[in-house]
């Protein structure tokens, strides 16, 4: 295999959550609080965290409004957010064709 330079991967979206959310915006305009925690089958807390990180990076973006009285959040991914997605999916090929290039 040839030497891969792992200091490339983005380590945020590395991790299995955050990167669920983001594949998951990825394919919509976007999605509310309620929608993405369903799709992460995690805690309110811990969602919460995960957004926050991708927000603080600006990978996302978060508007929070009212649904009637109820307070709701609707998450966007950025063009920042996207291009980082797309450079982590284009390392990981890298990568993967790296291993499976040696096997030929």
């Amino acid at each position: 295999m040839k030497e891969f330079d792992y200091s490339r991967i983005d380590e945020l979206l590395h991790n299995p959550i955050r990167l669920a959310i983001v594949t998951a915006l990825s394919q919509v305009e976007e999605g509310d609080f309620k929608w993405l925690k369903q799709l992460t089958q995690t805690t309110d807390g811990n969602l919460a965290t995960h957004l926050r990180k991708l927000e603080d990076r600006g990978y996302i973006s978060v508007q929070k409004t009212f649904v009637g009285r109820r307070p709701a959040s609707f998450y966007r991914l950025t063009d920042k957010g996207h291009e980082a997605f797309l450079g982590y999916l284009a390392t990981l090929k890298t990568y993967l064709e790296s291993v499976y290039s040696q096997k030929e």
